[in-house]
């Protein structure tokens, strides 16, 4: 038996078809995304997300990235800077007195669910908190307090749990997140 290969690149235009395959899997599985997007597509790069080098066109710049295994697309992360709203940040900056723009928000980080195990979230992760350190960021997240799996990689990563609260996710939708920060 052969050695499953895994690596984490960025993410390119190219890849968002892959991407929202995977995503759809994760969802019939985790029920992430709670509410499944009218595109998937555009839902895979948030507003403001974080650009890479001036060099790019800005179709292909933004903060995110892939896991491959065998060169196949089974993961995605993306970093984001804070907006109005988001807990996370919030959480963050009244614990520590810095301004929410001082930290970066990892989102859309999921894994196919036949392809656990091989501890590609982490490596997802770890690549989005070295893009964000490298921009002197602090990286946080939420996640939907019934996700426990995906909080305990957080934590056995060694991120903080910093409260817990309420999120709107629009007018007449209102959910529980756990407020994570990385470690220091």
């Amino acid at each position: 038996m052969s050695e499953e290969r895994i690596s984490v690149r960025r993410r390119d235009v190219s890849d968002l078809d892959a991407c929202v395959r995977v995503l759809a899997e994760v969802h019939e599985n985790d029920g992430y995304p709670v509410n499944w997007p009218p595109e998937p597509a555009g839902w895979l790069t948030p507003p403001g997300s974080l650009a890479g080098s001036p060099a790019e066109s800005p179709a292909e710049s933004g903060a995110a990235w892939v896991a491959l295994l065998d060169g196949r697309i089974v993961g995605h992360s993306c970093l984001s800077p804070a907006r109005s709203g988001d807990a996370a940040p919030d959480v963050w900056s009244g614990r520590t007195g810095m301004g929410p723009e001082k930290t970066a928000v990892v989102s859309r980080l999921f894994v196919s669910p036949k392809d656990r195990g091989h501890g590609i979230g982490a490596l997802l992760l770890a690549e989005t908190v070295r893009e964000a350190r490298e921009r002197g960021l602090h990286p946080v997240l939420d996640v939907v307090t019934t996700d426990r799996a995906a909080a305990a990689l957080y934590e056995r990563q060694g991120w903080t749990l910093m409260a817990t609260r309420e999120q709107r996710w629009g007018p007449d939708q209102t959910v529980q997140v756990h407020c994570f920060a990385a470690p220091l």
